[in-house]
């Protein structure tokens, strides 16, 4: 059962060519940071290009309950910023849906305000561990009761005398340190965050664009991000890329079926986020980038994929698990069409997302023909070739958006039709890949 209603079914079968463009949704990670940063500024914000899937429509609705003005004009999102420290308290429950993303970082940026907050979420987010996140705002003196196991509903009590923190996140989770860098925002003097793996840095160029005092310095203990306190923030006029993990099902799709062709335009590739896209042009991949440019301090590029019989499996680099975390369910479909075995070490952050990401997808490709082999933090596919993953069943999605776009891209290159039990999630971050997907050639029905 879904947990936005009852459950989708979807099925998807062998597809002709796909080709033609696809115009995927804003990127997730700058539209969640762009609603936040807004209303922390002084005056308005202006974003156009905002993904508008429901994890994203929920910080929205979240930042409203905090005291922000949030509305959309036309194409264009207007933020009216508090300030920093400027929160209100909610009237009532904040509800981040499935958003693990949008939870994290808004009770970052609440925890060091003197406001009390209760937040939720659908079946999935419930499940999900908070106190990576709870436990470092504690350090700035804020204070979290939730479910046994540091779990959601949780009721977030701001410090009214917040203290700066230095923290080593132990984890690569670039969820975290947002987390705590949001939170350094209301703390006097300089707040500290250490990453030993790099992750995403979104939060550290948004963070300056809007005019906070920010810096990093990659040393032996890694990467050491330091903040100033208290800034003023300055609203921005933002233009969001398009989705580099939206954009990973169409062009994996194309590099399956046979035939395909396909342009997908725009897309960040920021070089915490494009991990995917190399790993796939070291199996072998027909993948090219063009027209590459800079928008918004953000490197960006079209992405061609065109059809490719003689993909290879590899060993993809544990290090760099963190640039392409959200894209393995994917990159695993794509393992099971290439020669040989593909091995995926330093990925134990996939057991701990929307769902046990390695488990779902190591469970429904298994049933589906193809070998996997898991463990705690790695994963390998020995791959079948291209024309020889049998398919045929039913997959769980355990309300999972990403579980089961990878398995509908599966099915559009499988002997016989793969089925998601629901594919509902997908709206969270993908509201309109059924159509896009439809549109350049793939059999995807529902029921």
């Amino acid at each position: 059962m879904s947990a936005h209603g009852a459950a989708i079914p979807m099925t998807s079968r062998a597809s002709r060519p796909l080709t033609g463009e696809a115009h995927v949704p804003g990127d997730k990670s700058i539209s969640h940071r762009s609603l936040i940063l807004g209303a922390l500024s002084v005056g308005e914000t202006r974003v156009t290009g905002l993904l508008e899937g429901q994890d994203v429509l929920d910080t929205a609705k979240a930042m409203r309950a905090f005291g922000a003005q949030v509305e959309k004009t036309g194409d264009t999102w207007h933020v009216h910023g508090v300030g920093v420290g400027g929160f209100a308290e909610p009237g009532s429950v904040i509800d981040c849906g499935n958003s693990g993303t949008g939870v994290r970082l808004i009770m970052g940026a609440m925890a060091t305000s003197p406001i009390t907050a209760t937040f939720t979420g659908d079946a999935s987010l419930n499940k999900r561990p908070m106190a990576r996140v709870t436990d470092p705002l504690a350090l700035f003196g804020a204070r979290a009761y939730g479910r046994s196991g540091g779990r959601l509903p949780m009721t977030i009590i701001g410090a009214a005398d917040p203290r700066p923190v230095r923290y080593t996140v132990p984890v690569p989770s670039a969820q975290v340190k947002s987390a705590v860098l949001l939170a350094g925002l209301n703390a006097p003097g300089e707040t500290v965050v250490i990453e030993r793996e790099a992750t995403r840095d979104h939060s550290e160029r948004m963070l300056a664009g809007f005019g906070a005092t920010i810096s990093t310095e990659v040393t032996d203990e890694g990467r050491i991000i330091t903040l100033q306190g208290r800034p003023e923030l300055k609203p921005q006029t933002i233009i969001v890329p398009r989705d580099p993990s939206s954009a990973a099902f169409p062009v994996c799709a194309a590099l399956i079926v046979e035939g395909s062709d396909v342009l997908v335009p725009n897309i960040g590739l920021n070089p915490t986020r494009a991990g995917l896209f190399f790993t796939l042009q070291e199996m072998g991949a027909d993948l090219t980038f063009e027209n590459m440019r800079e928008e918004g301090g953000e490197p960006v590029a079209d992405l061609r994929a065109r059809f490719s019989p003689d993909l290879k499996g590899i060993e993809v680099p544990a290090e760099r698990a963190a640039s392409m975390i959200d894209e393995y369910p994917v990159l695993s479909v794509v393992a099971a069409f290439a020669e040989g075995r593909t091995h995926m070490p330093g990925v134990k952050e996939l057991r701990v997302k929307e769902s046990d990401r390695i488990e779902a997808m190591a469970t429904g490709l298994r049933a589906a023909g193809v070998t996997v082999e898991d463990g705690e933090d790695w994963w390998t596919v020995h791959g079948l070739g291209h024309g020889n993953v049998p398919g045929g069943v039913t997959a769980a999605t355990h309300i999972d958006h990403r579980i089961a776009m990878s398995f509908l891209v599966l099915g559009l290159a499988t002997q016989a039709p793969m089925t998601v039990d629901d594919g509902s999630p997908i709206a969270t971050s993908f509201p309109i890949f059924e159509g896009l997907m439809g549109a350049l050639g793939a059999q995807i029905t529902r029921g």
